[in-house]
């Protein structure tokens, strides 16, 4: 398929142009499996990444348009004072209140996705802890999650934004008390897989305990050793799970890359 005209930023001599593009096709990849999978919530909702190469600009969904219809050149380039720099649009008020501040406080997220999937956000709306560590999808998670319980409405604000990103802490994944989830990770495949399992954990989880039988959580020493057997080789894993999205969306949606 060929590639649309570059904007101006992927012409910027500093920058990686295929890099840039190719970042913007594994996002736009990311919205397209996230709404098949039912992830989404109407327009709202947002996966952002930093541009390859640049620690002052990230890549965003423009407000308006649902999941489903994202491609890599109707994603936005946005700095972290509220400026398009490229794409077509605005952001939602949300994504970037919530967003730029995550990415410039906390240089680790090079990507962060937050969504209102389903049952990760039946979990944080509910007391206690979230996952109870008792399926084996859930253990990947184990040690990385944190809860952030101060529900302060829209993030309308930087303040909102700079609270989510310091509640965040060490952790990889936050429950947003009556709210939803953020995940963060250094890369595009990574972000796509802990959300993807996360989602699936969380649905396990909600099934059994529908039930109404007590759950039975694994030992913390032997979920401890789970989580450290699956993080050997995990980044190959994601990378290879991403490659298998878009090799779907290519014979059935290959619009995502336009």
């Amino acid at each position: 398929m060929t590639r649309p005209p570059a904007p101006a930023l992927l012409r910027n001599a500093d920058l990686d142009r295929d890099a840039v593009w190719q970042a913007c096709v594994d996002l736009a990849a990311c919205f397209r499996a996230a709404a098949r999978m039912g992830l989404h919530e109407g327009i709202c909702n947002h996966l952002s990444a930093m541009v390859p190469g640049s620690d002052e600009l990230f890549l965003v969904n423009p407000f308006g348009w649902g999941f489903s219809e994202i491609t890599a050149s109707r994603l936005l380039t946005c700095d972290f004072h509220g400026r398009v720099v490229a794409g077509d649009g605005v952001p939602e008020i949300t994504a970037f209140h919530i967003h730029a501040r995550l990415h410039m406080r906390l240089p680790r997220a090079r990507v962060a996705f937050h969504t209102h999937m389903p049952n990760a956000t039946a979990l944080a709306m509910v007391e206690g802890q979230p996952l109870a560590w008792a399926g084996q999808s859930a253990l990947k998670f184990y040690g990385r999650t944190v809860v952030d319980e101060a529900y302060n409405g829209l993030a309308h604000d930087i303040a909102e934004g700079d609270r989510i990103a310091a509640s965040m802490g060490d952790a990889d994944i936050v429950f947003m008390r009556n709210h939803g989830v953020m995940v963060v990770a250094p890369t595009i495949a990574e972000a796509w897989d802990d959300l993807y399992y996360l989602e699936r954990a969380c649905e396990a989880q909600v099934l059994a305990e529908s039930t109404g039988r007590k759950l039975r959580p694994v030992a913390p020493e032997v979920a401890a050793r789970t989580y450290a057997q699956m993080r050997q080789g995990d980044d190959a894993s994601a990378r290879l799970h991403l490659a298998s999205i878009k090799r779907l969306l290519d014979k059935e949606a290959p619009d995502y890359r336009s």
